[in-house]
């Protein structure tokens, strides 16, 4: 595994129910970007040295900039979705 300052860490979980974590690697400790990892958390803001499992996987700025616009165009559709029923409702 590799990165480079400014890519994100994504642990998959591996329990039901619980969310996966999200983390931005500020720096890279081992020789050629390999881990451990300096990642600041975006569940609680903390900076911690990761030093990553199986579960575990790099996106790159762009990647995660990809990732993050399907998820806006999926929230407007359903937004609009739940708009166009409340009309129709409030219509009949």
């Amino acid at each position: 595994m590799q990165a480079q300052a400014g890519d994100w860490l994504l642990v998959k979980s591996a329990a039901v129910g619980s969310g996966d974590e999200l983390g931005l690697i500020l720096e890279t400790r081992g020789p050629g970007g390999t881990p451990p990892f300096q990642v600041r958390w975006l569940r609680d803001d903390r900076e911690g040295l990761v030093f990553p499992g199986p579960d575990a996987v790099v996106l790159t700025a762009r990647e995660k900039a990809a990732a993050d616009e399907r998820q806006r165009r999926r929230l407007e559709r359903v937004q609009g979705e739940i708009r166009a029923r409340l009309v129709r409702v409030s219509s009949r």
